[in-house]
């Protein structure tokens, strides 16, 4: 089940928070993990996510 948020006020601070389908070892497998930090890198680049933690 996947939920698309928006978030409108751009100079607010949001913390999200995910849940992983049937507990999949996403930090052990290095494959999810390279995944994940692309992921975020791309949205760091290109979409101008600040992430501080």
């Amino acid at each position: 089940m996947g939920r698309k948020y928006k978030f409108h006020e751009h100079d607010k601070i949001y913390f999200v928070s995910f849940a992983t389908v049937n507990w999949i070892d996403v930090f052990v497998r290095r494959i999810y993990c390279d995944i994940i930090v692309d992921s975020l890198k791309y949205c760091i680049e290109n979409k101008g996510l600040e992430v501080y933690a």
